[in-house]
């Protein structure tokens, strides 16, 4: 969200780095330290250090640095977002400011450049500030930007994955899931390397950032992480065989209108040993995707209206939390549109006569009919033709997979351009 709303004002994102951070941090608990070896004293060898700044490796260390930076930060007019701690805000006199903070990372952007030159020597001064320019690699993320529009990848990431898997010569595959698992008895016997087996579910996890087009497949491995079996291992050779073709893909930002909009899907029973259903939604602003989530459902429903009904209250969920960030933004936003394809859960959402057959449903899923009631959220009917979260909750294949892939704005660097009017024309966005 802070990246389209920099482009949708044509405001540059600088990013900055604090070097040796955690030493910034002011001790308030009386902490004691055995002498570091080579810097022992000869004259007293069993004295101990007493600690007045923080130190890498210290529990304190973090939350000391931040308390030091955001009482810095307070000082000179900023304040903390109540959405998100680590975003803060400058609103005074028309000038917009917005802070980004990862630990020692920064990103900066806003509505006054003399301002931001001006706060910049001032965190200088107070800190030592390195300024790496126009946002270009944050936390392992590339950000290549034109005029209107940023493009995300992992490509540099995804490649080593690659070769630390043994991987970068096979064959690329069309979509990351068979159609149907498996069932060969000769593929549940235990995987044995299962270090292995997690650390690369483990770094397919992080791709995912840039990568919804395979949350749903890596959420499928994750949930086998205890005890893998071959087959597992099976399936995840073939997300990485798919990504071995799909290297260039990553998340595609333009500049674009500031509405959001919201897709949410779910399977039914889809899974096999247990049973449980999964919730699949991606959210919007304008047309850019800025948030999407995979999560298999902690209980069996007992029919599809229900399992859908649970991922209208998730979704919901997060389209609050957004609406607030987006407060945060100065952005006013309608009634957001949340579009469903199963007309019964949108039926349970806005009519609470249908008490008797949900009584099994917990309350806090209940949440959706509040949010509807008080015009937070309107449900909207969509075709399952146009449903774009059905990529989070079952494989597809190729030709689906790579329509919902367009639609999510997940393209090559390469293409970029010519297709950004291509992904807009579902009949969903439309009313949007």
């Amino acid at each position: 969200m802070f990246i389209t709303v920099a482009l949708h004002h044509d405001w540059s994102i600088l990013q900055l780095d604090v070097v040796n951070a955690f030493l910034h941090g002011n001790l308030t608990e009386t902490i004691y330290m055995s002498q570091p070896q080579g810097f022992q004293d000869p004259q007293n060898p069993t004295h101990v250090c007493k600690l007045h700044k923080a130190l890498y490796g210290l529990k304190q260390a973090p939350r000391q640095w931040f308390a030091t930076l955001s009482s810095f930060l307070h000082t000179i007019g900023f304040h903390i977002s109540s959405a998100d701690p680590s975003f803060f805000i400058y609103n005074q006199h028309g000038i917009h400011i917005y802070l980004l903070i990862y630990v020692d990372d920064i990103l900066i952007s806003g509505s006054d450049s003399q301002f931001i030159s001006n706060l910049l020597q001032q965190l200088q001064q107070k800190f030592q500030i390195r300024n790496l320019g126009m946002l270009s690699q944050f936390l392992g993320i590339t950000f290549t930007r034109s005029p209107t529009e940023y493009h995300l990848t992992q490509q540099s990431y995804l490649e080593q994955l690659l070769s630390n898997a043994a991987m970068s010569s096979c064959k690329p595959l069309t979509t990351p899931l068979l159609l149907k698992w498996p069932t060969d008895p000769n593929l549940q016997a235990n995987y044995t390397q299962q270090d292995h087996f997690r650390h690369i579910v483990g770094s397919l996890q992080f791709l995912t950032n840039t990568r919804p087009d395979i949350a749903f497949a890596v959420n499928k491995i994750c949930q086998h992480m205890h005890q893998p079996s071959i087959g597992h291992f099976q399936l995840l050779k073939r997300i990485l065989i798919y990504l071995k073709g799909t290297t260039s893909l990553g998340l595609f930002l333009p500049k674009t209108d500031l509405n959001l909009t919201a897709f949410a899907d779910s399977d039914w029973a889809g899974d096999a040993i247990d049973r449980k259903s999964t919730t699949g939604y991606c959210i919007f602003l304008g047309s850019a995707l800025i948030s999407w989530s995979v999560k298999k459902q902690s209980t069996v429903a007992r029919s599809s209206t229900e399992a859908e009904y649970r991922s209208l209250a998730a979704s919901a969920a997060d389209v609050i939390w957004l609406r607030r960030l987006c407060q945060e933004f100065s952005i006013n936003l309608p009634s957001t549109p949340l579009y469903c394809d199963n007309i019964s859960a949108m039926s349970l959402a806005s009519n609470p006569i249908f008490h008797a057959r949900t009584k099994h449903i917990e309350i806090d899923h209940h949440f959706i009919r509040d949010c509807v009631q008080a015009k937070h959220i309107i449900i909207h009917h969509v075709s399952s033709v146009d449903q774009i979260a059905d990529i989070f909750t079952k494989p597809l294949h190729s030709q689906r997979l790579a329509q919902l892939r367009s639609k999510l704005l997940v393209l090559p660097h390469t293409s970029l351009k010519g297709t950004v009017n291509d992904t807009t024309s579902t009949s969903a966005q439309q009313k949007a």
